[in-house]
């Protein structure tokens, strides 16, 4: 079976969210927190897990998940 993710299964499995440490599953671009809903991107194949990289879903946390401030990064 071909893996089309661009992140290993393994490696996926032991990431986490760095604000709720929530499990992170890959959906395109982006490898997306289970409990805050919080958007990680991923830029060639590497997960980038930096809390001022990441954007709010647009579908918002899941319910009971807390919501911590984020800061947009410098532009």
């Amino acid at each position: 079976m071909i893996n089309l993710g661009k992140i290993d299964k393994t490696l996926l499995e032991i990431l986490a969210c760095p604000v709720c440490h929530g499990s992170l599953q890959e959906q395109e671009d982006w490898l997306v927190c289970d409990q805050c809903r919080r958007k990680y991107p991923i830029r060639g194949n590497i997960p980038v897990l930096l809390v001022e990289e990441a954007v709010e879903s647009e579908e918002g946390p899941a319910s009971g998940a807390s919501q911590a401030e984020t800061t947009p990064g410098p532009q």
